[in-house]
């Protein structure tokens, strides 16, 4: 006689539950995300491989911008060093990345299935010789130790053909490759008595005394390329929309940067984890340090870079760029990004 009202109160326990449960869940009506129409919601995304150097440095704007846009959500994933870069980009884990153009021609040699679609930067690498040192060209670094950052570099490249140019052979300078972020230090420490490579890391021996400018990347070749946007043969078949959405936001981020160099140094500081002083030390001192302007690649430069590096010994056969460089989804008009800043 007990148990019953006891199974009739379960009973009824049991459908208050399930009734609550379809009303919180609203089956009948759609998701949530389609019916608010929010433009972060249900969009592509892409990661994008970068490392922390100004030559990079459209690659966080665009990702703090396509934060509130309606195309394509690009995630920026940072990297220290290019050796990284290529193992997740051969692992299938990353589809899109800036890397040095030669490491890319390279990859493209051993037969990557990568593509150059555009540029990251012109200009933005330096050479630093130590500030006690006298040197005013490379003919007084005879017999120096001199730092580049790997012999896949762009950096690498130029400054043995500017060796060329003032007659040194490649023995009376000692070369090493070292990490860029250890170059300040070990020109602090004269472990090294000179070193080229991409800002920031020229820019810190500049503002902590232990270094001084030897020549800037845009006095010894104008419009200088360091490096370049990759992305796989598998990402442009696969999702091409997104590739051109990437190259627009590469494009329209480097106009905004271009013209809001103080506001661009405080966007990527916590992305580069640097010192927004050292930052806006190299987007304005002087101005035209790096550029991220006539981002399109050229045929011309290109094969010249394939070039050089093939008398390097880098590469092994002539590259034709003309199957490496994919210029399709370079818009022909675009406009400065739209990026508002947060109050400080």
């Amino acid at each position: 006689m007990m148990r019953s009202p006891v199974l009739r109160w379960t009973i009824g326990a049991l459908a208050a539950v399930a009734l609550l449960t379809v009303l919180r869940l609203k089956p009948w009506k759609p998701a949530d995300h389609a019916v608010q129409g929010s433009p972060t919601e249900m969009r592509e995304t892409l990661a994008v491989g970068f490392l922390p150097v100004t030559c990079h440095l459209t690659c966080p704007v665009t990702d703090y911008a396509s934060k509130t846009s309606r195309a394509t959500r690009f995630e920026s994933q940072r990297f220290t060093d290019f050796p990284t870069v290529v193992e997740t980009l051969k692992s299938g884990r990353l589809d899109a990345t800036f890397m040095i153009a030669p490491l890319a021609m390279k990859l493209r040699e051993q037969g990557v299935g990568v593509r150059i679609a555009y540029l990251g930067h012109r200009d933005g690498s330096t050479v630093i010789v130590r500030k006690d040192l006298p040197a005013t060209s490379l003919r007084d670094l005879k017999g120096r130790v001199f730092a580049i950052p790997s012999k896949y570099s762009n950096q690498n490249l130029v400054i043995h053909k500017v060796m060329q140019d003032e007659g040194l052979s490649p023995s009376d300078i000692r070369f090493v490759e070292m990490p860029p972020p250890d170059m300040p230090g070990a020109l602090a420490s004269k472990a090294i008595d000179a070193y080229f490579i991409g800002e920031p890391h020229a820019a810190r021996a500049e503002l902590d005394g232990t270094g001084r400018v030897l020549y800037y990347a845009k006095d010894i070749w104008p419009h200088f390329i360091s490096c370049v946007l990759v992305v796989t043969d598998r990402l442009i078949a696969q999702r091409p929309a997104v590739v051109k959405d990437l190259v627009r936001g590469i494009a329209e981020s480097g106009e905004w940067a271009e013209t809001h160099r103080l506001e661009a140094a405080r966007l990527v500081s916590p992305y580069f984890r640097q010192d927004e002083k050292l930052l806006r030390f190299v987007l304005t001192q002087p101005p035209d340090r790096v550029s991220y302007r006539m981002l399109t690649p050229q045929d011309d430069e290109m094969q010249r870079i394939a070039d050089m590096g093939l008398e390097a010994g880098i590469l092994e056969r002539r590259l034709d760029v003309k199957g490496l460089v994919d210029r399709r989804f370079i818009p022909a008009e675009f406009e400065a990004a739209r990026i508002e800043m947060p109050a400080r």
